[in-house]
């Protein structure tokens, strides 16, 4: 998932002025005049002439130079991604860990200060409200305070919240929304640790997958995780906006290069990391989205949506997230259907063209008894049909990444 794991890209309607308006228009409706958000490296990536979008509210850089080189960059070297869109809070308290328990099916207890756990936020019906990272950073021996930061998708960043301030005790926990206040970079790559080590008071080589710690950057405080959503290594630093932009700046001088959603999405789906909107939803279970790894049935208590995922462990669930790989050139994308012998039994999450593997890939829901590695099935695409194959996920795992 990463800071967040943010990729597809969005166009609704007309856009205007790079800068601030966004038309939508809806069938039989009123054309709705919407005001979109802007990061605090928006003038730089305006700079840079990067090709901008909508995407969940916010005026986003779907790419810089061009989607298939900035691919690449972050394969074979280092590129970087302002996902300061993302939603970021911190919470504080004596019973931090063992309150988020109940919200999340895996266990937290689990974690040592400087450890993060990827996991999911569940409704009652074990529904995917949000997949999100728990990072947690320890208790003061003093006073018992525990502290932990969350990092959430930016579209549901309001629903995140509402839902964690209903079911956190605000008495125990203090609660802080920094969204606004932070800037979010992700630099990827087999080069990005060395290359961002040049400009980190801290040394990051003993920092693991998923770790983190608090250093200084350029004399300013900055939050850095050994996390990503693109399945390289690299970190993702969370800093004020000044320092976040000096940072930027120094980051193209020393070589990475700038990225957008565009190539976010396409190394993520090579990497078979859920997209939340598309691949998972309040209407997916992680056990239906491949997901039971984060699933800690026997190792921790009661938890919001625990019931239906015991019967689902008990009985099996009906269907299942697939990778898919297309048998020729045609691309299978979101919402085709799936079909096997000619009947409707699925449709398509994710899909694009696999720039380093140059072939199409794609991932779709469909029932259990077709879910098996190399179970051939069909998609339409464009009213006709092309076959297609299970195949495992990820498609593609990076020699570099940290374990």
């Amino acid at each position: 998932m990463g800071f967040v794991r943010v990729a597809a890209i969005l166009i609704v309607g007309v856009y205007y002025n790079r800068g601030a308006i966004a038309i939508n228009t809806v069938a039989n409706q009123e054309e709705v005049i919407t005001t979109l958000a802007q990061t605090p490296l928006y003038e730089l990536a305006v700079e840079l002439k990067a090709r901008l979008t909508s995407f969940g509210g916010w005026e986003m850089p779907v790419q810089f130079t061009g989607i298939s080189g900035e691919h690449e960059a972050v394969r074979n070297a280092a590129g970087m991604f302002d996902i300061s869109h993302m939603g970021k809070f911190t919470l504080e308290g004596k019973s931090v860990i063992s309150q988020l328990q109940g919200l999340v099916p895996s266990d937290l207890s689990r974690l040592q200060p400087g450890q993060a756990q990827y996991t999911v936020l569940l409704n009652e019906r074990a529904g995917i409200i949000d997949d999100i990272i728990v990072y947690y950073q320890g208790e003061d021996g003093t006073t018992g305070i525990e502290k932990a930061v969350i990092i959430v998708n930016a579209a549901t960043t309001g629903k995140d919240k509402a839902w964690l301030l209903q079911n956190l005790d605000v008495e125990e926990v203090n609660f802080q929304d920094l969204s606004p206040e932070k800037v979010l970079i992700a630099v990827q790559g087999p080069k990005a640790s060395s290359i961002l080590q040049q400009f980190v008071s801290a040394d990051l080589t003993p920092v693991k997958a998923f770790g983190h710690l608090d250093a200084t950057i350029f004399g300013k405080s900055a939050f850095l995780a050994r996390t990503g959503y693109t399945g390289e290594d690299g970190f993702e630093v969370m800093l004020d906006p000044d320092v976040g932009v000096e940072l930027w700046q120094n980051l193209i001088q020393a070589g990475v290069i700038p990225c957008g959603l565009g190539a976010r999405d396409t190394l993520r789906l090579e990497a078979a990391m859920a997209l939340y909107g598309q691949d998972i939803d309040e209407n997916t279970t992680p056990l239906e989205a491949g997901l039971g790894w984060l699933v800690h049935l026997d190792s921790k208590g009661d938890f919001i949506g625990r019931s239906i995922l015991e019967q689902q462990k008990a009985d099996g669930v009906q269907r299942r997230l697939v990778g898919l790989q297309m048998q020729g050139r045609n691309i299978a994308r979101h919402g085709y259907q799936i079909l096997s012998a000619g009947k409707v039994v699925g449709e398509v999450t994710s899909g694009t063209l696999s720039l380093t593997l140059a072939y199409p890939i794609s991932l779709g829901y469909v029932p259990t008894e077709l879910a098996s590695v190399g179970q051939q099935l069909e998609v339409e695409i464009r009213g006709k049909v092309y076959p297609a194959v299970v195949v495992k996920r990820p498609f593609y795992r990076s020699q570099n990444r940290l374990i």
